[in-house]
């Protein structure tokens, strides 16, 4: 039986991966009375004087929403929100697991942003903070635009927002072992969807400063055709040379390559046209854009993947459980640029230079010191940046 028929078998068995557990006692009619009527009146009060006592007198604090409309589920694509249930089951449990977050499964019914935006806002009374989950851009975009623009809490697109924290974690350990500085090396990203864009972001705010974009039909160049709005904005501050052309022709002279794309498009000869000691990080799921055996065997010298079965595995595990504990306990009414680089900053830093390799750059997921680094990290770039309120 191979993982996915075993994990099938036994998602029969468990009938849901996370339950609702009581924390306080009810065994007589006194704990009753405290828990509930008549005793729970007086906190209701207290929260109606003041909405601030809802993060101490209820478990919102600890509460996080994982939202999806199911329309880019993993690998899966649009196959909708209750098919989406499972996964979204999956990243409450990691949240519990990794940070001792409370997380819990919004799976939307609806494709319009306007209907996702106000049914996530309606809600987002009951939670400390928002996961949005597996929504295909460039809607995902948008949602997340107008959301931190009405919620008071966190909001964090995580296959965007995560998955950039790790990617450049990883950039930053490879150039230190490399010996290159990340401000002179020229970046290649290819699938400029959500991860890829978020991915841009943060490099640029990390220091890159020659970075390319490309999609399906090519390099990203500001005046090109194709783009939507998120690409147009991007092709405003990356390939500053005005390179045209394809993917093969970006990849000439980089030092670090980017997957998140789709499998089999990066060819040997386009690993061998890169720069010395270059680093490929092909995240397609769960086909790489090029296989880690034939990115070496073609002269790249750090080679990273999605997947846990080969070395230097890009996992957002690393970022969001910590990123959200920082937040959260700091009360912080958003997750900024400043935050996120420091959660990039925290888990490079605790692979030491004694144990930094070419098959280890990032820390194992089950780490039990990144948790608490990445929101030891996250809480004090949000107090510096004035995002904390506590």
């Amino acid at each position: 039986m191979n993982v996915r028929q075993e994990s099938l078998k036994k998602h029969y068995d468990w009938q849901g991966k996370i339950e609702v557990v009581s924390r306080v006692p009810i065994t007589n009619s006194e704990e009753l009375s405290l828990a509930y009527t008549p005793g729970v009146a007086e906190p209701c009060l207290e929260i109606q004087k003041d909405y601030d006592k809802s993060f101490k007198l209820t478990r919102r604090k600890n509460l996080v929403a994982v939202v999806t409309d199911g329309t880019a589920v993993l690998g899966l694509g649009d196959i909708g929100p209750e098919a989406g249930m499972p996964v979204m089951e999956g990243k409450c449990a990691l949240f519990k697991a990794f940070a001792d977050v409370d997380a819990f499964p919004i799976c939307v019914r609806s494709k319009d942003v306007d209907e996702i935006v106000r049914t996530v806002y309606l809600i987002s009374g009951s939670f400390g903070g928002i996961n949005l989950e597996d929504i295909a851009a460039p809607r995902c975009f948008e949602i997340e635009r107008k959301l931190k623009e009405i919620c008071d809490i966190p909001v964090f697109h995580d296959d965007q927002h995560g998955t950039a924290v790790v990617v450049a974690a990883a950039v930053l350990n490879s150039m230190r072992l490399v010996g290159k500085d990340i401000k002179d090396i020229k970046v290649v990203i290819n699938g400029a969807g959500s991860a890829g864009i978020a991915i841009a972001k943060q490099l640029i705010n990390m220091g890159v400063q020659n970075l390319i974009l490309c999609d399906r039909f090519g390099i990203i160049c500001k005046g090109g055709e194709n783009l939507n709005s998120e690409q147009a904005l991007m092709s405003e501050v990356t390939n500053k040379g005005l390179l045209t052309g394809t993917l093969s022709d970006a990849m000439v002279g980089s030092d670090v390559f980017i997957g998140v794309s789709a499998p089999n498009v990066v060819s040997e000869d386009m690993v061998r046209s890169m720069n010395k000691d270059s680093v490929v990080l092909s995240m397609a799921n769960p086909t790489p854009e090029i296989m880690p055996d034939k990115a070496k065997k073609a002269g790249a010298r750090i080679v990273g993947t999605g997947r846990s079965d080969f070395p230097n595995q890009i996992n957002n595990v690393l970022a969001f459980p910590g990123i959200f504990r920082g937040a959260l306990d700091c009360r912080a009414k958003e997750i900024n640029e400043d935050m996120k680089v420091a959660a990039s900053h925290a888990i490079a830093s605790l692979v030491s230079d004694k144990e930094l390799s070419d098959d280890y750059i990032l820390p194992y997921a089950f780490d039990k010191r990144i948790g608490q680094a990445v929101a030891d990290a996250v809480i004090n770039a949000a107090r510096a940046s004035g995002a904390a309120r506590e």
